[in-house]
């Protein structure tokens, strides 16, 4: 089956103005921003965490939330009331993913994301009918932009397409040598963080990606 593809730019960043200029130029070239939510607690990182700032940018751009964070379901309502419209939580401290689901469906879209070292079992209770898209990050460990792609990662991608039809994004080490990898696996989704932003010209990189699917 053909699925739709789509390079979704990456943020990751700890002050305001860093973002602010990211999705300034964002939505000069795309359609839709992949937020880091990173809590100083799931991994030894944090970002900026004043969601209500990113509620002008909703307008323009549709804004994914990667929930690095022990309690995901705590960030959802503020996340909505900013113009977040897909909510993807990190199984591996979620203490209700059933509950996840169910509060992301009602403020909009929702899926799960799988660390670099979580298997596939922590997968096994859950309905993918009741998920809008599964992430699996496919470096060493999430947390950090910048790590390469770790083909072994892409197994899983392999298998959660051999299972279900819904959309899959990669996460961590997106790049022009690696997308096709990825994309041959069965992604749909692929989250460009350090490629767009370490190059020269942020636009140029993003149709260089689009241009290899």
């Amino acid at each position: 089956m053909n699925y739709y593809k789509e390079i979704i730019p990456g943020v990751l960043e700890n002050e305001w103005g860093e973002i602010e200029k990211k999705l300034q130029s964002i939505k000069t070239f795309a359609k839709s921003a992949h937020i880091d939510i990173i809590d100083g607690k799931f991994v030894d990182n944090k970002t900026f965490l004043d969601f209500s700032k990113f509620k002008p940018y909703s307008d323009n751009l549709f804004l994914e939330a990667h929930l690095m964070v022990e309690n995901p379901i705590e960030y959802l309502k503020p996340l909505s009331e900013a113009g977040f419209k897909r909510f993807i939580g990190h199984i591996e401290k979620m203490p209700d993913v059933v509950e996840f689901i169910a509060q992301g469906q009602i403020l909009g879209e929702v899926g799960l994301a799988l660390d670099g070292p979580t298997d596939l079992s922590a997968l096994k209770d859950i309905s993918f009918d009741d998920l809008d898209c599964l992430l699996i990050y496919a470096s060493e460990k999430a947390g950090f932009a910048g790590p390469p792609m770790l083909p072994k990662r892409l197994d899983k991608v392999k298998e959660l397409r051999s299972r279900t039809e819904i959309p899959i994004e990669v996460d961590g080490g997106v790049k022009d040598h690696s997308i096709i990898m990825a994309k041959d696996a069965g992604a749909t989704r692929f989250v460009a963080t350090s490629f767009i932003w370490n190059s020269d010209n942020p636009k140029d990189a993003y149709e260089k990606l689009i241009k290899l699917l």
